[in-house]
């Protein structure tokens, strides 16, 4: 059941989350400073370390279609909830190395701000004095973190959606997979549906989700929030990322016969 071939797409999917999970902590950083357009410039990176790794993943875990579909294993399911596992863990390492992260952001920012550019603030940052210096802010989680996120109300609204639209993307591209492993003559098609699933988490997220960050950003830069209060805010949103790879893993096989009955339906 695990093997080599299953153990390398789910270390691509721990850096997809856990990436795009950090991309939290450069927002912050940037509101930290009040350069938050340099601060999303750089998240910038981490979404293209994720993209990559997305567009690498893809062909090993079509490798595992393509073996259980030849017999090659019987539990491709479990297989599966062992990738969204992986989203799960990459998450939570992103929620471990959050408070570092912030504060590493912070001089990032400003660093990009003093270089001008990014090879050169990557050949600045890299010398011996400013590795030495990072130590510094190293600053593992506390119970004071985790008590604050539940102090003046929770976003409950914002992190319901947060939930579902990061267990719609967990699971889009898996559940497209399996739709083409429960539907042989209909694999090519149903395993390039992936949108079907990912289109819904999209729309979502550039409707409802990102506007309301941008607007209580910019509240934020103008003294009506509190930054304490974004400390909150981001910090919910990286815990209901969490709870939606875990909700994920129950919408798996459903997704994957909703898509098998789109695909009927379209043939």
């Amino acid at each position: 059941m695990f093997s080599l071939s299953l153990a390398i797409p789910m270390v691509f999917t721990m850096l997809i989350h856990a990436a795009d999970s950090l991309s939290y902590a450069l927002r912050l950083g940037g509101l930290r400073t009040r350069r938050i357009a340099l601060a999303i410039s750089l998240s910038g990176i981490l979404l293209l370390v994720s993209r990559t790794s997305n567009m690498a993943q893809g062909p090993m875990v079509g490798n595992l279609v393509d073996t259980a579909s030849n017999g090659g294993t019987t539990n491709f399911a479990t297989q599966l909830h062992w990738l969204m596992g992986a989203a799960t863990i990459g998450t939570a390492l992103a929620i471990l190395c959050f408070p570092t992260m912030v504060k590493l952001s912070s001089r990032m920012v400003v660093h990009f701000e003093a270089a001008g550019s990014i090879p050169t603030m990557v050949r600045g940052m890299l010398k011996r004095s400013k590795m030495k210096n990072a130590m510094y802010y190293i600053t593992p989680p506390s119970w004071v973190m985790a008590k604050r996120l539940v102090q003046h109300g929770m976003p409950r609204r914002l992190m319901m959606l947060n939930i579902a639209v990061t267990a719609i993307y967990t699971t889009g591209v898996l559940s497209s997979l399996y739709a083409a492993y429960l539907y042989p003559s209909q694999a090519i098609a149903a395993s390039q549906s992936t949108g079907l699933i990912n289109g819904i988490a999209t729309i979502l997220l550039t409707i409802l989700i990102d506007p309301r960050i941008s607007l209580l950003s910019d509240k934020s830069l103008r003294g009506e929030i509190r930054l304490d209060r974004m400390n909150q805010i981001y910090g919910c949103m990286l815990v209901s990322r969490l709870f939606g790879t875990l909700l994920a893993q129950l919408l798996l096989i459903p997704f994957a016969y909703w898509i098998g009955w789109i695909v009927g339906l379209i043939h």
